[in-house]
């Protein structure tokens, strides 16, 4: 009588050759990520009035204002020239991480990502 489901002697080439595609995939994927957690990302604002440091862990790592641009009788345009720095590091953090990301699953081909 034959067995129903599976297959006898372990999984068809295919299959096989897929699991393999797919840890090779996982590890290129944590490697680019400890890559890009390792870096930092340096954004200006103002003419360079703000710039910030960001990590790629998306960590603020430094800020530096010049000194120019402290004006006591204006301080919410200091706090949004802070604020635009930060978040264009942060864009950029995750613009590179998703880039890298589409990179490694453009290489998937058929499992539909």
């Amino acid at each position: 009588m034959a067995k129903r489901g599976g297959y006898p002697g372990g999984m068809p080439g295919n299959m096989g050759n897929l699991m393999k595609q797919a840890q090779r995939m996982q590890r290129q994927m944590e490697e680019m990520s400890q890559q890009l957690e390792s870096k930092e990302y340096k954004v200006s604002t103002g003419g360079g009035a703000v710039e910030v440091v960001i990590s790629g862990k998306m960590e603020l790592l430094s800020t530096h204002i010049k000194p120019e641009v402290v004006d006591p009788e204006d301080v919410e345009m200091l706090e949004d020239l802070v604020t635009a720095a930060v978040n264009e590091a942060l864009r950029q953090v995750q613009s590179e991480k998703q880039n890298a990301m589409n990179g490694l699953a453009g290489g998937l081909g058929g499992f539909g990502l």
